[in-house]
């Protein structure tokens, strides 16, 4: 009875994993920039995105489950070098976001305590490599971005229902949309999917012991699950921009998700935003060093051996150029839209594994997962170029 138990703690922790990892201060930034563009039109591009979110995250969980293998062996075993340029690929992308990581972590502590965001990012550094450096990291780091997760859910509720948002209206233009933002659909789907991000509770799994044909039931509910958790915190925070856009009230430019939290509860709600900003921002700080490490310890023995140190020098690396280059919210847009660009990639590779018999040994990938794993990789190939040539350039116009 004691293993079944355990295992439901390893999906769980996954699940949490790969959703707080999403959560960070870019999917505050995106949800809530987005939302005041679009207004209720939103709602359409966030069940697009989810529906995307879940072909590829039960696709990439499967594949890595029944291999055993992570993503970058995967690769490598597709195409010898492919594993490497992989790697390259998602360990980038994880460093980009894990400086606005950072940086979120840093403004969550100033709003709450007043200190400088630099001062707030290094302290929060600081508590995510203690949690890598004590004897039983991997169960402290389940349990804290578990915590983290509910209280997420919990305060955006509550300042949900604070901005009386149009649900009628979010409902009807969920499905009947009078805009459709390309750009909108790549950017949440690479904030949620991209990158490192979906590959986060795969490799957990593995390095819990769990893989193998025989999990894969209880592996499709976790990954699910994942997409649940980050998809429920969108939604509430999309609603409760929403209330604030309806009402016609003016948002910050220069830090969105703050200014909806103090428009829809005043001060308590702009101390809620701190709580949220720091637990989504530290979370993720925490799932992206560790994915990000995971795509390259393999490589060597040596990198495995001194795998927490490399987890120590992420972090560090981040809070460094952080204090540097800063945190704006035109760069959270695009690394959420660059990690979209990854996507077909490695999406692609898992397809091509997941027919190859020396990868997967007896095991039948099912076809529908497989034409919807190819129907995402064309959208989204062709999504995040057109939005690579139409749209993103006028960020920086």
């Amino acid at each position: 009875m004691k293993k079944p138990e355990s295992n439901r703690s390893i999906l769980l922790g996954a699940a949490f994993l790969m959703a707080t990892s999403a959560v960070g201060p870019g999917f505050l930034t995106q949800t809530t920039t987005f939302t005041q563009t679009l207004a209720a039109s939103f709602g359409f591009v966030i069940l697009i995105s989810i529906i995307i979110d879940i072909g590829v995250q039960m696709n990439i969980w499967r594949i890595i489950t029944v291999s055993g293998k992570r993503a970058q062996e995967i690769a490598n075993d597709v195409l010898p070098g492919l594993g490497v340029v992989l790697a390259g690929l998602v360990v980038l992308g994880g460093l980009a976001f894990n400086i606005g990581n950072i940086g979120g972590a840093g403004l969550g502590t100033n709003v709450l305590f007043g200190v400088s965001p630099e001062m707030g990012a290094l302290f929060s550094g600081l508590i995510a490599i203690g949690i890598f450096l004590v004897r039983e990291a991997a169960r402290i780091m389940d349990r804290f971005i578990q915590v983290l997760g509910f209280l997420m859910i919990g305060l955006t509720v509550f300042v949900m229902f604070q901005s009386q948002p149009p649900i009628g209206e979010a409902i009807t233009r969920s499905f009947v949309p009078e805009t459709v933002d390309f750009l909108a659909i790549v950017t949440l789907v690479g904030g949620t999917v991209g990158g490192y991000i979906t590959f986060a509770g795969g490799h957990r799994l593995l390095d819990a012991g769990l893989s193998g044909t025989k999990n894969i039931p209880e592996v499709n509910k976790s990954a699910v699950s994942a997409i649940g958790l980050a998809s429920i915190i969108r939604i509430f925070l999309f609603l409760a921009t929403l209330g604030v856009v309806a009402q016609g009230l003016e948002i910050n430019p220069d830090n969105p998700p703050a200014s909806v939290f103090q428009l829809a509860a005043g001060n308590i709600g702009y101390k809620i935003f701190g709580v949220v900003m720091w637990s989504a921002a530290i979370s993720s700080v925490i799932g992206a060093a560790y994915t990000s490490v995971s795509f390259i310890k393999t490589f060597s023995p040596v990198l495995a051996k001194y795998e927490k140190f490399l987890i120590v020098g992420f972090i560090t690396a981040s809070t460094a150029i952080f204090t540097s280059i800063g945190q704006p919210v035109t760069l959270l847009i695009l690394a959420g839209a660059l990690n979209g660009l990854i996507l077909p990639i490695s999406l692609g590779v898992i397809l091509l594994a997941a027919h190859n018999k020396k990868i997967v040994g007896d095991y039948n990938h099912p076809k529908w997962l497989t034409g919807f794993g190819i129907l995402i990789v064309v959208v989204m190939a062709y999504l995040g170029g057109y939005t690579m040539i139409n749209q993103l350039p006028e960020l920086f116009s």
